[in-house]
C-alpha cells in the first residue's frame, strides 16, 4: 500500500470532523415579520374610521426621543413607531410634539414625521396637537413676536384671541386634524377667574375647528380632569376626555365613578361627544385596574380578572352610547406581558366594537 492510499482516509476523517463543527454553528435570527394587506384591506379600514362606532383614543409618546437626549430616534422596535400603532386606533394626540420633516427645526424627526403621514393617509388615523392651556407663560407667535400670557397688558380679550390663533395655527400650519386643549387649569389661573375667559378662548377656536367652524373636519377635543369644562363650551367641540385615571381612585376603577363623571357634564355634554380615559402610565401591566361593572360583575368573558380599560371599553352611561374610551401612554402596552403587541388595546377595541361574523 503505497502513501497516496494512505492519506485518503485521514482526509475523509478532517473532512467528517469539519462536518461535525459546521453542525453546532450559531443560525441567524429570524425576527417577526409585519404582516401585509392588500388595498381593500386599507379601505375598509379608512371606511369603518368614517362610520359610527366608538372611538379609540390616545396620548402617545414613544416616538420622541429620551428628555434631556439630542437629536431623533431612529428606533428599532415598531414600539416607538408610529407606523407600528394598532390599525384601528382612530385618534392620536401627539403628547411629545409635532414631528418636523425640516432638519433646521428643533422638532426635527424624520421617521416620525414619515410614519405619521403614512398612517394618517393609507390607515385613516386621526393625529392632534394636544396643549396644556394656562394663560402662564410666553409662547411664540408665527411671526416671531414674544407674547407674555402673564403679562396684566395681555389679559384681555385681544389676548385670548391671540392665544387662540396661537393654537390653532399649529393644526393649520402643520396639517393636523385637530386641537386637544388639556384643561387643568391651576388655583388662580387667569382663563378660570371667572371662567367666562375660558370659554371665549373655546368659542375662538371653535370658529376654526369642530362642528361649528370654518374647517368641521378638524377635531377639536377638551379633556379635562377635575375641573369639569364650563357648560357654554359644549356646542363647540367634538369630544370632551375624562381623564378618568385610577390613581386617584385608590388603584381601583368601577361604572359607578365612570358614571358619576359622565353625569357631572350630561347637561352639556351628548354621551356620544363624551370619551372616558385610563393612566397607562402607571397601570399598562394588565390593561388597567381591577374593575368592576354596576351590577357588580368583576371578570371578563373568559372567567378571569377584568381590567379598568375592558371596563371603559365595555361601559356606556346610563342616557346612552358613548363616544369612546382610550389611554394616556398607552403604547406601554407595545410590551404585553402576554407578548402580543397592544394585546390589550387591540382586545378592548374589538369589545368596543365587535367584528361582524
Amino acid at each position: 500500500m503505497n502513501n497516496k492510499t494512505k492519506l485518503i482516509p485521514l482526509f475523509t476523517f478532517c473532512a467528517w470532523l469539519l462536518t461535525l463543527a459546521g453542525c453546532v454553528k450559531e443560525e441567524a435570527l429570524e425576527l417577526q415579520k409585519p404582516f401585509t394587506y392588500d388595498e381593500q384591506y386599507y379601505e375598509n379600514l379608512r371606511a369603518y374610521k368614517r362610520s359610527d362606532h366608538t372611538v379609540c383614543f390616545g396620548w402617545y409618546a414613544a416616538y420622541a426621543p429620551i428628555a434631556g437626549s439630542t437629536g431623533y430616534k431612529d428606533p428599532a422596535s415598531w414600539g416607538e413607531r408610529i407606523i407600528g400603532l394598532p390599525d384601528s386606533m382612530d385618534i392620536i394626540s401627539l403628547w411629545m410634539g409635532i414631528p418636523s420633516n425640516d432638519s433646521t427645526s428643533k422638532s426635527y424627526a424624520p421617521v416620525a414625521y414619515a410614519d405619521w403621514k403614512y398612517v394618517r393617509e393609507k390607515k385613516g388615523t386621526r393625529f392632534v396637537a394636544p396643549t396644556i392651556t394656562r394663560f402662564n407663560t410666553k409662547i411664540t407667535l408665527k411671526d416671531g413676536t414674544v407674547f407674555d400670557l402673564t403679562s396684566a397688558a395681555n389679559r384681555n380679550d385681544q389676548g385670548i384671541a391671540t392665544y387662540g390663533q396661537y393654537l390653532v395655527d399649529q393644526v393649520l400650519d402643520n396639517d393636523l386634524d385637530g386641537l386637544d386643549i388639556d384643561w387643568e387649569p391651576e388655583a388662580g389661573e387667569w382663563l378660570n377667574n371667572p371662567n367666562t375667559n375660558f370659554i371665549k378662548l373655546v368659542q375662538y377656536v371653535g370658529q376654526f375647528f369642530g362642528p361649528k367652524g370654518k374647517y368641521p373636519d378638524k377635531l377639536f377635543i377638551i379633556d379635562f380632569y377635575s375641573v369639569a369644562p364650563p357648560a357654554a363650551t359644549g356646542e363647540y367641540a367634538n369630544y370632551f376626555i375624562r381623564q378618568a385615571y385610577s390613581q386617584n381612585t385608590g388603584g381601583i376603577q368601577t361604572a359607578t365613578n365612570l358614571q358619576n363623571y359622565y353625569n357631572a357634564v350630561q347637561a352639556a355634554v351628548p354621551p356620544g361627544k363624551f370619551i372616558v380615559t385610563e393612566n397607562f402610565g402607571d397601570f399598562s401591566e394588565n390593561g388597567g385596574t381591577p374593575f368592576t361593572e354596576a351590577n357588580g360583575n368583576l371578570n371578563t368573558t373568559d372567567g378571569t380578572r377584568m381590567y379598568s380599560l375592558e371596563g371603559m371599553a365595555r361601559w356606556n352611561p346610563t342616557q346612552g352610547k358613548k363616544g369612546g374610551f382610550g389611554a394616556f401612554y398607552f403604547d406601554r402596552d407595545y410590551y404585553s406581558k402576554t407578548g402580543v403587541p397592544y394585546y390589550n388595546v387591540r382586545r378592548c377595541i374589538q369589545i368596543a366594537n365587535p367584528a361582524a361574523k
